[in-house]
Formats: structure tokens, sequence, C-alpha cells
């Protein structure tokens, strides 16, 4: 499993409703995309759920690199880039996926947080706290999925969870779900990635 995201940071004036219906016209176009887990359509807004910023910031699980290459290399990405310059795309490897007891609502609401690694610290204890940390969200009420990925040329752990409520009991930053593209989420693997 492979993670990504890239975040879009518009003006603090910007009509977020242009976002809304970007997402409203082009986000069935991953609805079956090969080797897409699934991507989160996720947008902030400036004074909403303690956002300091406007930004539409999709998060994505790929369950095949190549379902991923596709994607970057091809027209899906190139919209995006015609549309908005050339982002950076964050990228993480996979530690862990689990359902969440709602898994078959459409997520509200979804919460990443990213934790730095401390030099010094051994890595098995960090993968294996970020994996407990994932079962103990995937298990809290409201939950459609969780996540954990870590980016190990930053040393960098990204936590990632799917709310069916607007109440997400988790820290960090909140994002607002505008579509869910899954195709191929029942293929990303349960559990720990190794």
């Amino acid at each position: 499993m492979h993670a990504m995201q890239y975040e879009i940071t518009l003006p603090a004036d910007y009509d977020m409703d242009v976002i809304r219906g970007r997402v409203a016209r082009v986000g069935h176009l991953l609805d079956d995309w090969d080797g897409l887990g699934l991507k989160a359509y996720l947008l902030r807004e400036r004074g909403v759920d303690g956002s300091l910023v406007n930004q539409y910031a999709p998060f994505y699980l790929w369950h095949t690199p190549e379902g991923m290459n596709s994607f970057l290399w091809g027209p899906g990405f190139q919209g995006l880039v015609n549309d908005f310059g050339r982002p950076a795309v964050q990228h993480w490897t996979g530690l862990a996926y689990e359902d969440g007891g709602a898994a078959g609502a459409t997520p509200e609401v979804a919460v990443r947080r990213r934790v730095s690694i401390p030099e010094g610290v051994p890595l098995a204890e960090v993968t294996e706290e970020a994996m407990r940390v994932t079962g103990r969200l995937a298990a809290l009420d409201g939950v459609v999925g969780a996540a954990v990925a870590v980016d190990p040329r930053h040393w960098e752990v990204v936590h990632f969870s799917l709310w069916a409520h607007d109440s997400p009991k988790a820290a960090g930053e909140v994002y607002r779900v505008l579509h869910l593209s899954a195709p191929d989420r029942d293929l990303l693997r349960r559990g720990r990635q190794w």
C-alpha cells in the first residue's frame, strides 16, 4: 500500500464552491481506476474546523504502484496540473490499514495527523505504536477506515482516518470529504503491511 497526498492552498478569499463544483464534475472519473484502493477528495476551509487556510488536498491509498504511476503520469493528474500548477506530491509507504465499524458508510470528514519520528527512537517501536493507534482509531464509533504510513526520507508517520459523522475523535487536521472513489478498497490489505 502507498499513501499519497498533494495540497493546493488557495487564497483566503477564494470561492471554495469552485472546488466543490470541480469535484462534482470530475470526482467520478476515478471510481473505477485500477490499482486505487481509495481517493478521498478533501477540502479545508479557512475558519471551519479550525483551519487557517483554504485548501484542496486529495488523499489516496493505492494498492498497486502501477495504478499510482498511471495516474501521476497520465491525463488524470495532468488535468489538475493544467488548472492549478504542479503541486508537490507527498508519498508514504503503507504500514497498516483497517476498516472501521462504519466501513460501508459514506464518509463526511477525514482527519490527517503527521508525526515526526525523533532521532534515536527504535523504528520497530515507532511502527508498532503506529499500528496500535490505527487499530484504536478503527475501533472508534463512526470510523469508515484508518490507515498509517511512513515517509522514510523525512522520517514522518502519517495517520489518516475517514469518519461517517462530522465529530471525529482523532487529533489532526480535519477535512470535509467531497467524494470518495474506492474502486479497489476491498483489495487494500488489512493489518500489517510487512
